[in-house]
């Protein structure tokens, strides 16, 4: 269950990172409050999952996805440059989350 929960609070570090963007610095109030409860809930969940799972996996996988997840997002929702490299270095973080997890589990 505390992967799920992990996993969860990727998502929204995901939301949180992509939220940014439309706050323009905070200057407009609907996107900066969601994306501080995105913070919030995020963190909060991190926590959560801390509980049970090894700090330096969950951490680890929690900023991955985000990080994955906030590129991703860039790609798709601003239009940031896409390219072989970049997608082949993605990969490489994913499997890199795969391999915590999997070893996390033993």
């Amino acid at each position: 269950m505390n992967w799920l929960i992990l996993f969860v609070a990727g998502l929204l570090e995901v939301a949180w990172a992509v939220g940014l963007k439309y706050t323009h610095g905070f200057t407009r109030l609907v996107p900066s409050v969601i994306t501080v409860a995105a913070m919030i809930g995020s963190v909060v969940l991190l926590g959560i999952a801390l509980r049970s799972l090894p700090l330096g996996t969950a951490y680890a996988i929690w900023v991955g996805i985000g990080a994955v997840g906030a590129a991703i997002c860039g790609m798709m929702l601003f239009s940031e440059s896409v390219s072989a490299l970049k997608l082949a270095s993605l990969l490489f973080i994913v499997a890199g989350i795969v391999g915590l997890k999997v070893a996390g589990s033993t």
